[in-house]
């Protein structure tokens, strides 16, 4: 019989499913690091919240171990890579609080409105301040929404229950999608400038980190009232300090900041400021969703194999996975490759597959692609929530098999289409194992995907190559490997570089300043 550890505070329907579902499970909240790694080595899974911190010395310990189940969506309390290395998988509920959070955020766009913590404290002082207070009314205002996922959806929906105009900025959301919530789509600048609200509903990634900063900020419409119950670090707290202070921003709430707990902070006691201590999921419904919902998971996967909300595995039978496995890891950097260098709107993505991967099953492989693709925006999309969250954004996928075979023997392409039309690649395997990539953007280029690279669109020209390498090693930078293609002679060229370390945006500047550069980007894989 599968053993569980709940280790913090949850529901108690979490451990009767487990038992009804024939796992054994204990109940031991509020141990320290060093009592929980003595006891976590007797253990195949783990229910947590926020509070047990998963490290990678718990984890050395935790030698029976194959599941983490965290009960609500952050899991930055588990270290996945040496999850990963070490096979456990693990597991979120990212759908268990989306109306709590919501609610939340429509709560503190009710305080700003009509500043009611500071009325609240004024009243109970005996001040009885009554034309202090002037509030505006939230009907007729504009809302602008930062991601418009699954949360997001939810307060556009509610903010039109309130009469309230809703416009909305996410690079996955297509036209027909936004029709369908009733919003505008628009671009963050856009945005910026016609909101009199804003709320943010995005992950915490290198791309969304400071998207409201000060340079951002400044673009907004004076009198704009902002909303936080996403991830600390989407604002510039101290920009945003500033801008209450000069009246620019007429209020800010947040529920989440960059540190937490925030016990002491800047922002505390600045005019027209709330906050909450990261209280967006704290309903008694949530923690019963999230808990019922970790357990079920949990249960599944220690009984019966099954796999659902997994961060770090894909959803596989034991039967099909060595043979998918290498195909997965082609079409997971063919997407990552193709989200890093295709711009703006994303309308639909084709998979295509062609000879030996056209035998296989499409899923996986779809979900690699679409993995790899989004989590250029999210590092919390995997195989199994992608396919979701791109069918939430309205993005159209299809999945295109051909029966013949070209000049390799398995061919997986990945066609995005954007405004400013069609963008695609392909990647084959290489001894049917290892991932290699064959073209880019119509150009036939053959490279292996990994690390850090550097992409360049340059004029063929002589000299160009002498140049960048000059470029590259004044600063530091070592190549790798180095991959060349061409349309024609003297036309345009593609270049893909390895190099060993993180390309920076001063080189960056450097490499577009060469004679002949058209484009140059920094890649991860």
């Amino acid at each position: 019989m599968p053993k569980v550890l709940i280790s913090d505070k949850m529901d108690p329907k979490a451990a009767e499913i487990f038992r009804a579902r024939g796992v054994e499970v204990d109940e031991i909240t509020g141990k320290t690091p060093e009592e929980l790694k003595a006891i976590i080595g007797q253990y195949d899974g783990l229910a947590i919240r926020s509070s047990t911190k998963a490290t990678k010395e718990i984890l050395e310990a935790a030698t029976n171990l194959k599941v983490i189940g965290r009960a609500g969506i952050g899991v930055d309390n588990v270290d996945i890579p040496a999850a990963s290395a070490a096979g456990i998988v693990v597991m979120n509920t990212p759908f268990g609080n989306s109306i709590t959070t919501a609610e939340h955020a429509i709560a503190l766009m009710f305080a700003l409105a009509r500043q009611l913590p500071e009325a609240d404290a004024s009243t109970q002082a005996g001040k009885w301040e009554k034309n202090r207070f002037m509030g505006v009314e939230l009907t007729g205002k504009t809302l602008g929404l930062i991601g418009a996922g699954n949360i997001g959806s939810i307060v556009a929906d509610r903010a039109q229950g309130l009469k309230m105009k809703v416009v909305a900025f996410d690079p996955f959301l297509t036209p027909e999608r936004a029709i369908e919530m009733g919003v505008e789509k628009v671009n963050l600048d856009d945005l910026l400038l016609r909101a009199d609200f804003i709320t943010l509903h995005t992950p915490l990634t290198d791309q969304t980190r400071n998207i409201l900063s000060a340079e951002n900020l400044a673009k907004t419409k004076r009198g704009v009232r902002i909303i936080n119950c996403a991830r600390g670090g989407l604002i510039d707290e101290a920009a945003l300090k500033q801008g209450l202070e000069s009246g620019h921003i007429a209020g800010a709430a947040l529920d989440v900041f960059a540190v937490e707990p925030a016990k002491e902070h800047p922002l505390f006691g600045t005019p027209n400021f709330v906050s909450t201590p990261h209280l967006g999921a704290s309903t008694t419904e949530a923690q019963v969703n999230v808990a019922i919902q970790v357990a079920e998971q949990m249960a599944d996967f220690l009984v019966s194999g099954g796999v659902t909300n997994a961060l770090n595995m894909p959803s596989l039978s034991a039967e099909e996975a060595p043979r998918l496995k290498p195909y997965m890891a082609l079409a997971e950097k063919l997407g990552s490759l193709v989200g890093q260098l295709a711009h703006g709107e994303l309308k639909n993505i084709a998979i295509e597959s062609e000879g030996a991967a056209a035998e296989l099953n499409q899923k996986p492989i779809v979900g690699a692609v679409l993995a790899g693709l989004m989590r250029v925006h999210s590092d919390t999309v995997n195989m199994v929530n992608a396919p979701f969250l791109a069918k939430e954004r309205g993005l159209d996928v299809r999945e295109v098999r051909h029966d013949r075979e070209g000049d390799y023997h398995t061919l997986v392409r990945v066609t995005v289409g954007t405004a400013q039309g069609d963008r695609s690649v392909a990647g084959t395997l290489f001894g049917n194992s290892a991932p290699r990539l064959v073209e880019l953007f119509g150009i036939k280029v053959e490279a292996d995907l990994a690390g850090h690279m550097l992409y360049i669109v340059n004029e063929d020209a002589p000299g160009f190559i002498g140049r960048l390498g000059t470029t590259l090693g004044e600063a530091g930078v070592n190549i790798g490997t180095f991959h060349l293609g061409r349309r024609e002679a003297g036309g345009e060229a593609v270049l893909l570089l390895s190099v060993d370390d993180k390309v920076g945006e001063e080189l960056l500047a450097k490499v577009r300043a060469l004679p002949g550069v058209k484009t140059a980007m920094a890649l991860t894989f």
